[in-house]
């Protein structure tokens, strides 16, 4: 339905799949958006994932994450707050 995901995507809400090396690619942001709103996005983007994870997922569930501009340098960030 074209209309419902033109409202979805005014709304703020994206999609996210694991590419063949079961790295998440998802935009946060904007850098026009300011460092609170994007702290904001990504602690939403990394909770939204920490609740997907399946029960049968054993061990450590994040390896890592980095944030980065298109074409910046990436940045580490602490995921051990989200327990997974």
């Amino acid at each position: 339905d074209v209309g419902k995901a033109v409202t979805d995507a005014k709304a703020g809400k994206i999609e996210y799949r694991l590419d063949k090396q079961n790295i998440i690619h998802v935009p946060i942001g904007k850098a026009s958006f300011g460092a609170e709103k994007l702290m904001t996005n990504l602690d939403t983007v990394l909770e939204a994932i920490a609740k997907a994870k399946p029960a049968a997922a054993k061990g450590q569930y994040f390896k890592s994450a980095t944030v980065a501009t298109t074409m910046g340098p990436g940045v580490r960030v602490a995921t051990n707050k989200y327990g997974v």
